[in-house]
């Protein structure tokens, strides 16, 4: 396979710009700042800017000291910046807020069937035995890092749940993609559509957990397998621009920035994990097309605004993309960043 082409100086001003604009942004202690920050925790590790990890620290410091909201499934993504703290400064207030939003996981967070966690946005909105796949990314991942970081069995097999019971309700079997949501009371997929930035977060989080979970442990070959599967599906949906449509098999709808990051970072996570540069002709089209959407500020643009399982395809095609979104800043920094770390060029 050809090797990537890219400007390693363009990356780090891409990385730098967004970052900067993420902190222009105002943020609560919730999702999209979980998934902003985790970007910036990304990009960090790959810069090692001193910049970035002051602006996270400052941030998350602010909040402690007015006291973390009550918690919700999603609002524990931010968990993934208190590990980025904690290993970096070895503060101890980091890791007992992290466990505590672990804990909340295992103790309080509402589930259903055989432990899935009951997808939950914020307070104000209830979905009930309704598994979505935002959790694999949001909870799920989180507790896998806390069991590597602790040494915490009970952890990691609770996110090895998770991983499991949404690959199994939401992987469809015929095409291989990950389905937005389930309706378990129901039954069925509700709309049933195959929703760009919902198997980025499938994708992402799966090709992580190759790095977390020991290979001689029985649910690396289940995850490997279906993140296989999934990107042989995602690569031949690709658009010519090098991004994918927000309905992935309907190219009438419109190509959305967030989730094509998020699906490009894995294929570069799991070229490595299988250390063949096996889809560096896809990455090279996404990186063209990530770059090309970040504004001269830093911002990502062309991102769908925040996406319920839709009714119709025409929700989908209709939710907004004209807006600055956490989730979009993060998911572009961790595509780019993985490209400065990326071991296969």
């Amino acid at each position: 396979m050809p090797a990537l082409v890219m400007d390693e100086q363009t990356i780090r001003g891409a990385i730098d710009r967004i970052v900067t604009r993420t902190f222009q942004m105002d943020f609560t202690w919730d999702w999209p700042a979980g998934v902003a920050f985790y970007g910036v925790s990304q990009a960090y590790a790959a810069t090692r800017s001193e910049r970035y990890l002051e602006a996270l620290r400052d941030w998350v410091d602010r909040q402690l000291e007015e006291g973390i909201p009550k918690l919700t499934v999603n609002a524990v993504s931010i968990g993934h910046t208190l590990i980025a703290l904690y290993t970096e400064t070895g503060n101890e207030v980091y890791l007992e807020t992290a466990v505590q939003m672990a804990e909340f996981l295992k103790h309080e967070a509402v589930r259903f069937g055989e432990g899935i966690f009951q997808h939950t946005v914020s307070q104000n909105f209830s979905f009930p035995e309704q598994a979505w796949v935002d959790t694999m990314f949001m909870a799920g991942y989180f507790l896998l890092r806390m069991g590597t970081l602790l040494r915490r069995d009970d952890y990691m097999e609770d996110g090895l749940l998770q991983y499991h019971g949404h690959e199994r309700l939401l992987q469809d079997p015929v095409t291989n993609l990950y389905y937005h949501g389930w309706d378990n009371l129901a039954g069925h997929h509700m709309s049933g559509f195959f929703w760009a930035r919902g198997n980025a977060w499938a994708a992402f989080t799966m090709a992580q957990a190759l790095k977390e979970v020991a290979v001689d442990h029985p649910s690396f070959m289940t995850i490997h397998d279906s993140l296989r599967d999934q990107l042989s599906a995602l690569v031949r949906l690709q658009s010519p621009d090098g991004l994918w449509h927000t309905v992935l098999d309907d190219g009438g709808s419109y190509t959305e920035t967030s989730g094509s990051a998020g699906i490009a970072a894995a294929l570069v996570l799991f070229n490595e994990a299988i250390g063949s540069p096996l889809y560096n002709p896809f990455i090279q089209k996404s990186i063209t097309g990530v770059l090309s959407k970040i504004a001269d500020n830093g911002t990502v643009t062309e991102v769908s605004a925040g996406t319920a399982v839709m009714k119709d395809r025409d929700g989908y095609r209709n939710t907004p993309n004209k807006r600055i979104q956490g989730w979009g800043q993060g998911l572009a920094l961790a595509f780019l960043s993985s490209l400065l770390t990326y071991k296969l060029k």
